[in-house]
């Protein structure tokens, strides 16, 4: 299911004179956290709806944030991320989809994808520009920084080589196939939770090559990391079992650290 974005349109940036990677910034999708009571408040990075939401609390602590890389053909459901708010944290997602040049890499009718491989280095670009900005967000707790993608967005989450956060969570990606996207190369010791159906249709042989398995293969001994393979039915989506979304807020939790 694809739910709406509720973002007005004054909430979007100019984008005429941007680079494309400063675009996928200036689009980046914000869901931050309003209290117990309130619902989240959904908006964009240079929207003043941050400044009023940071002006507004009374301590004025920091807060933990998750960046969030989104699937091959964008934004879809954001209850996830409505849920790591809810639960303190600040979600911000850049949008790769923002950029002039933004072809797609995947076939979303034949579920099959590696159409034009330089996305997968667009990607990591998006995350280091992510965090080159986020540095100057007074609001971020800097110690406090999460990598979580999903699919295409999950190879960028396992491929980044950047030792800035204190866990990752790779959902709906195997860890498998070429050499370009195969592996995880996060530090030794970082806390990795990775989630895939077995029977991932993505993944099927008749579709690609090489790409049936899970992450679990590349994860260290390391008793924070977990690899879970959901046995039962053959879907991509595997926040559509609300188990597994409790099983991402926890991992997140748990290494939070204070």
């Amino acid at each position: 299911m694809v739910g709406p974005l509720a973002v007005s349109a004054c909430d979007m940036p100019l984008l005429a004179t941007s680079s494309d990677l400063e675009r996928t910034w200036t689009s980046a999708l914000v869901i931050l956290p309003a209290g117990e009571l309130a619902a989240p408040i959904t908006t964009r990075i240079g929207s003043p709806r941050i400044e009023r939401w940071r002006n507004s609390r009374q301590h004025r602590v920091k807060v933990p944030a998750v960046i969030y890389m989104h699937g091959c053909t964008g934004f879809g459901d954001t209850r996830l991320l409505e849920t790591l708010a809810r639960a303190g944290f600040a979600v911000i997602a850049p949008d790769s989809m923002a950029r002039r040049y933004r072809p797609l890499q995947c076939d979303p009718k034949t579920r099959t994808g590696g159409q034009h491989l330089f996305v997968y280095d667009f990607r990591q670009a998006e995350i280091s520009y992510a965090l080159e900005r986020i540095w100057s967000l007074d609001w971020v707790d800097r110690d406090g920084l999460f990598l979580f993608g999903v699919s295409e967005g999950a190879v960028a989450t396992a491929l980044y080589r950047g030792d800035e956060f204190r866990a990752r969570v790779i959902a709906q990606w195997t860890c498998n196939g070429a050499a370009a996207v195969r592996g995880i190369a996060a530090p030794p010791g970082t806390p990795i939770l990775a989630i895939v159906h077995a029977r991932d249709p993505w993944y099927d042989p008749k579709r690609t090559a090489g790409q049936r398995g899970h992450c679990g293969q590349f994860l260290a001994a390391d008793p924070e990391s977990r690899s879970i393979v959901i046995e039962s039915g053959e879907a991509h989506n595997v926040f559509a079992d609300p188990r597994q979304v409790d099983t991402v807020l926890a991992f997140i939790q748990r290494n939070r650290g204070d």
